[in-house]
């Protein structure tokens, strides 16, 4: 037995997602022709309230087509300083985009509206032109930590008073919505555009879906087709999509059980210095000296059990769909008794 915690994209899709793919109706989706991405595209604008929605393969590519259609050559994006779209999108939005980030240093990947608010450039032909903040709901170097809709709304004001659009990095929003029992169509009138990953706890093999306005969705049509991102047959895999909004976001819960039930022990270990609030599916927990978080790491997995060193004191643990009650059983068991 494998645990494979490194990711909730490690994911296989059950038999059931498999049978709704088979049975799905395809046609060339570039010509708007495939019966079931439209069908996934209406979905999810009607699940956010939101008028449109493009289906695309990746959360990167979705995030990235966003960042370009907000944004002109020379602006510049805020966002916080651990961000997916900073952090981990392959320097994207300078190379995409031509734009530039301001970095906000927030609480767990979170930032305020005072933090926003003060990091506008003033209108000057020296600074770059303040177009789009992009925030991360939940964030994934955070620990899965969630904004307080309270604090979006703040920040949403402050877009609306300097002409700014604002962007959610949605990769874990349902975690959030599930974790703070919310609905998507209070995130739909709070952002002019949302990108919720499917292929993470949602289980699906592949996608992601961009929700805007439909004059939004219409200009990132094309850029995902210059970006590459036009498929022809992606009902198969978008039938993944349909089955996973359909059936697997109230389960989300037992990922965040189970993450809670293995931090409570993690705690207790001799390795464990401390842990990031577990809000979600995401545990990050710090390696106190003598031991480092390489060492502990190469120790799991000698028990078969996968985690990310996501720094020289810190590992990440993810939950998931694959996990089941007895992986999560065997991982307290053997980090209780870990010998080092």
């Amino acid at each position: 037995m494998i645990v494979d915690l490194r990711s909730d994209t490690v994911t296989q899709p059950t038999s059931e997602m498999l049978d709704a793919m088979l049975r799905a109706h395809v046609g060339d989706d570039v010509f708007g022709e495939d019966a079931t991405v439209n069908l996934l595209e209406t979905m999810a604008a009607e699940l956010f309230g939101m008028e449109a929605a493009l289906y695309c393969p990746t959360g990167t590519m979705s995030n990235q087509i966003a960042i370009k259609v907000h944004t002109q050559p020379g602006d510049e994006v805020i966002c916080d300083q651990t961000a997916h779209v900073y952090q981990y999108e392959g320097g994207g939005m300078a190379f995409n985009s031509g734009v530039q980030s301001r970095l906000i240093p927030g609480n767990r990947g979170r930032i305020t509206a005072d933090q926003v608010a003060a990091a506008i450039n003033p209108d000057d032909v020296h600074k770059a032109h303040t177009s789009l903040v992009c925030l991360e709901n939940t964030s994934n170097r955070g620990g899965g930590s969630c904004y307080d809709l309270s604090d979006i709304q703040q920040i949403r004001t402050v877009c609306d008073n300097n002409n700014l659009s604002l962007h959610l990095d949605g990769a874990r929003l349902f975690n959030a919505i599930v974790a703070r029992n919310e609905s998507p169509k209070q995130y739909g009138e709070l952002f002019h555009s949302i990108s919720v990953c499917l292929n993470k706890g949602l289980g699906c093999p592949i996608g992601s879906i961009l929700i805007g306005s439909q004059a939004f969705i219409k200009k990132a049509r094309r850029v995902r087709k210059v970006f590459g991102g036009g498929m022809r047959q992606a009902g198969y895999m978008a039938a993944c999509g349909v089955y996973a909004l359909k059936n697997n976001i109230i389960r989300l819960q037992q990922d965040h059980d189970n993450a809670k039930e293995i931090a409570s022990n993690l705690i207790k270990t001799t390795f464990t210095a401390g842990l990031l609030p577990v809000e979600t599916n995401i545990i990050i927990f710090e390696i106190q000296p003598p031991f480092q978080a390489a060492q502990i790491a190469a120790a799991l997995k000698e028990k078969n059990i996968l985690a990310i060193p996501i720094s020289p004191t810190h590992i990440r643990m993810v939950l998931h769909l694959g996990i089941t009650p007895a992986m999560v059983q065997y991982v307290i068991d053997t980090i209780l008794s870990l010998n080092l």
